[in-house]
This record gives structure tokens, C-alpha cells and sequence, in this order.
């Protein structure tokens, strides 16, 4: 640290730099993440000294925060359901795998989750001394709910279902899922994170959510396609009761009890997420989502004219394009500033079709791919 203070206009010139350094997203196609909508980030720093940690203090804040997991919960087949705004969807499938290891109380647990699960499960098992074990998939890249069978033994507490995974944009049989882990009275937790604020705006319907009996709890985070700021994650029960495992006594702030696993929460990130749900509304989510997936078409049909083609058609604004030479493919264009992921198992070319891109960037990238498999 500095003896003396600096200027704040030097260190606004020193923020100015760091800041131009970091990637915009107008070429970024790998993230999950996107520019908040307006309205967030306004909320967002009106709340910036919001801690809901104590929210005792911060009973506006607090009153929004239930305010989000009502919206969420209706979008999600349940506004009933219960629940708090996390740091994301690490956080959310944590704390959803905490509750499962303390309602089951088993010695050595153990929770099955697909090969496709993030790895936010991995840090899970780390942290919670539950073992993972990962069931395979099909040929569309769900979950194999025979081998999930297969896999189920006494000390098994959970299962994992994604709705949304994160290279391929796949949806696992719910249904299937659920009718197994009622018949071996296990905890389902579905990871939403990324399609949680899609699926329910997608023209087509699938069950995925609370409308399916059985699901326990759900990840969805408003911080990705839900146009929130950062960090904003959701996690939702079923059940109130499944709070009660996550309960921490805290006599020295204005609450009694904790369920969270941060101490200390951020009210902007709540308010953000208020304020994009309840100015878009289900139809201006629709618009978004309506859009993406237009503009995950225009790419798909680009490439298709090469003959690049996916290796699914894309369930949500997520492609796997099956591209020759993927690495230096891909190498090439990093050096034309884009920003693209590989999946791992098959090797494909992944990309992710957020609200920032635009028909033009997307023939833009369409025409960079051409170029660079033409060399």
C-alpha cells in the first residue's frame, strides 16, 4: 500500500487501463455470462451498501429478495418454493448437495450426477466429503438413466439432472430421473444455472422444473441469460424444510439464524435481479431468448453452407460444431480476436450464442470460420 493516498484522478486513470485490458464481449462466444441489462446495473449500485447477510438491517432488501424467488419459483413450476439468491451456480449446487449429505446423514455418501455435470460438482465433493460418481450419456449427450439405475446404491443420497449443460445445451430426462429418485426416496437437485431464464421461454416445452414430482431443488442463475449483474445465482426448494439443514445459529447480528454459505450477501445483486425480471417480464425474456435462438439458426446455417454442421441440433443457444482441424481452426481464430470453447468428449467446437452478439457478428464469425478452415 501506498504511504500516501493517490489523486482520484489517478486512480481512476489506473482503473481506465486495468479496465482496457479486459475482453469485450462483442467477440466473446464461450461465455455464459453477458453485459447486464441497464436497468440491473442501475439497480445494482443504488443497493451497493445492501448486506443480506444481516438483513435485519436491510428489510427493503430483504422483502426483494423474496420478491426474486417468487418470480423465479413461478417461472420454475412453483411459487411456492423457497429459497435465496447466491453467488452463482457453484454456490447453489453446494449448498443444494449440503442439504441432500444432512438430511440423509450416511457415513460415506455418495451423489450421482452425468459425465456432462459441471465442474462446480467436483469442488462440491471436495468440500462435503461426499463421493461422485458420474453416470454416462446417450448418443444426444443426456443422461443414460439406465446407468444412473445402475449406479444407485445404499449410501447414495442424490441425483443430478442438468437442464442446460454446459457444452451442449442438453436437456436430461427429468421425468425418468425423477420417477428413480422417488422409487429410492433420493433427493433430484436439477442444475439450472444456465437454462433456468431459457427453457421457459423456449416455444417448446420441457419438463424440467417443480412441475415434475419428485425434483427437490433447482440452480438457475439470473446472472446469465437472466441479464442480471454479477454475481447472481439462484437456489430453490421444493420445500421449506430443506432450509433447515443449512441453518447456522448468528446471535451477534439483527437475524437468529443463517442458511446461506457466504456471511456476507450482496443486496446490489438482488436488486439488480428485481429490477431486469420485473421491467422484462415474460414477454421481453421471450424477445431475448426469441432472439438467440434466431441468431443460433443464422450461425448454424452459415456454417452448414461449408459443410460444418453440429452434433446436435441446438436445444438452446449452445452449438457443438463438429469443425475440421479443430485446433488450429480455433487457434486461427483467436488470433481474429474471437473467443471460442472446445467440449471435451466428442471433441467439437463449442459456442454460445448470448443476447451481446448481433446478426452481424454472427456473419462475421461465420465468415472468419470459413476462412480459417479454407487454409
Amino acid at each position: 500500500m501506498n504511504q500516501k493516498g493517490l489523486s482520484e484522478k489517478e486512480v481512476l486513470a489506473l482503473l481506465k487501463s486495468a479496465r482496457q485490458k479486459d475482453t469485450s464481449y462483442e467477440k466473446v462466444l464461450s461465455a455464459m455470462c453477458t453485459r447486464p441489462h441497464p436497468i440491473a446495473m442501475k439497480a445494482h449500485m443504488d443497493f451497493l451498501e445492501s448486506n443480506l447477510g444481516d438483513s435485519g438491517l436491510f428489510s427493503g432488501t430483504k422483502e426483494l429478495e423474496e420478491k426474486v424467488i417468487n418470480i423465479m419459483g413461478g417461472l420454475l413450476g412453483d411459487p411456492d418454493a423457497c429459497g435465496y439468491i447466491t453467488t452463482g451456480g457453484t454456490e447453489s449446487n453446494i449448498q443444494a448437495l449440503r442439504t441432500a449429505r444432512n438430511l440423509a446423514n450416511k457415513k460415506r455418501p455418495n451423489v450421482i450426477v452425468p459425465v456432462s455435470a459441471h465442474f462446480s460438482f467436483d469442488k462440491t465433493a471436495d468440500l462435503l466429503g461426499i463421493k461422485i460418481i458420474k453416470a454416462g450419456l446417450d448418443n444426444e449427450f443426456k443422461v443414460d438413466v439406465s446407468a444412473v439405475e445402475n449406479l444407485i446404491d445404499d449410501n447414495t443420497i442424490a441425483l443430478v439432472g442438468i437442464a442446460g449443460s454446459t457444452e451442449f445445451g442438453q436437456i436430461d430426462p427429468i421425468n425418468d430421473l425423477a420417477g428413480l429418485a422417488m422409487s429410492r426416496d433420493v433427493f433430484l437437485h436439477i442444475d439450472a444455472a444456465f437454462g433456468g431464464f431459457i427453457i421457459p421461454f423456449l416455444g417448446k416445452k420441457y419438463d424440467f422444473d417443480f412441475s415434475v414430482r419428485g425434483v427437490t431443488s433447482i440452480t438457475a442463475d439470473p446472472h446469465k441469460m437472466g441479464m442480471s449483474t454479477i454475481p447472481a445465482g439462484g437456489l430453490l426448494f421444493r420445500e421449506e424444510a430443506c432450509l433447515f439443514p443449512l441453518e447456522i445459529d448468528t446471535p451477534y447480528l439483527t437475524i437468529r439464524k443463517q442458511h446461506s454459505l457466504a456471511g456476507t450477501r450482496s443486496g446490489g445483486a438482488v436488486a439488480a435481479a428485481y429490477a431486469v425480471m420485473t421491467h422484462l417480464g415474460r414477454e421481453g425474456y421471450t424477445r431475448i431468448v426469441d432472439r438467440c435462438m434466431r441468431m443460433t439458426k443464422r450461425l448454424v446455417d452459415g456454417a452448414g453452407e461449408f459443410g460444418v454442421t453440429p452434433l446436435i441440433d441446438p436445444v438452446m443457444n449452445i452449438v457443438a460444431l463438429s469443425v475440421p482441424d479443430l485446433d488450429k481452426v480455433r487457434k486461427r481464430l483467436r488470433e481474429k480476436g474471437w473467443f471460442t470453447s472446445i467440449t471435451r468428449d466428442p471433441k467439437a467446437m463449442r459456442l454460445i450464442i448470448m443476447p451481446h452478439m448481433t446478426e452481424g457478428s454472427i456473419d462475421r464469425f461465420v465468415s472468419d470460420l470459413g476462412e480459417c478452415i479454407r487454409e
